[in-house]
């Protein structure tokens, strides 16, 4: 189910063919792989979409950012919308197949995310992180509000290490999303391990 777990994100810089082999190793351990390839035409993207299919990774685990386009031509399970993308429930009209995550900030946006017909959030960012410089983090407090405010499926993200997916978890959220953590780690096969080994545990510790 894409609504939990480990999301993985492209990060517009490794190679799609190389990102694809990384996905074929780790995909046991990733609930979903997410091409977020902003500067990709379509016919690249739809090229990286055949590259993790071949390399393994099911239709049903791969979403694409913004490219309602390339999604419902390819088959694959959902699009990943922002700020400037379709309105969510423009693309639920027209591709009601799809499954629709939209990328929010703030307790407003995800209330009118919801509104709009998304399935999924992804909230952050939550710890400081190297991709945003000079933005506050949303941190876990702000996380808590939007969980307390919608009904939805919420995937944090932002500056995220293994260990600090249970207090994620403890907050609410159903999993995270990750790119530098795994995608520059010197070992990304371990890294992905240990992000998934500590879901595992936080779901655990729900459990008690």
């Amino acid at each position: 189910m894409i609504y939990e777990g480990l999301h993985i994100i492209s990060n517009n810089k490794l190679a799609l063919d190389d990102f694809a082999l990384l996905a074929g190793r780790i995909k046991q351990y990733v609930t979903a792989f997410h091409l977020r390839e902003k500067t990709k035409t379509a016919r690249e993207l739809i090229n990286g979409i055949e590259l993790l299919l071949a390399a393994g990774v099911s239709p049903e685990c791969i979403i694409v950012n913004d490219r309602v386009d390339v999604a419902a031509a390819m088959g694959i399970s959902g699009v990943q919308l922002t700020y400037h993308s379709l309105a969510v429930n423009q693309v639920k009209r027209l591709f009601p197949r799809l499954k629709i995550g939209k990328s929010v900030h703030s307790v407003d946006e995800a209330r009118l995310a919801e509104d709009e017909g998304a399935d999924f959030l992804i909230f952050g960012h939550i710890y400081p992180t190297d991709s945003k410089p000079g933005l506050p983090s949303k941190g876990v407090d702000l996380l808590r509000q939007v969980m307390g405010n919608v009904s939805l499926p919420v995937i944090a993200i932002g500056g995220i290490k293994p260990e600090n997916t249970r207090e994620i978890l403890r907050n609410g959220a159903r999993g995270i999303a990750v790119m530098s953590g795994i995608l520059d780690a010197e070992n990304p096969v371990l890294a992905a391990k240990a992000y998934y080994d500590f879901l595992q545990m936080g779901r655990s510790d729900d459990r008690l």
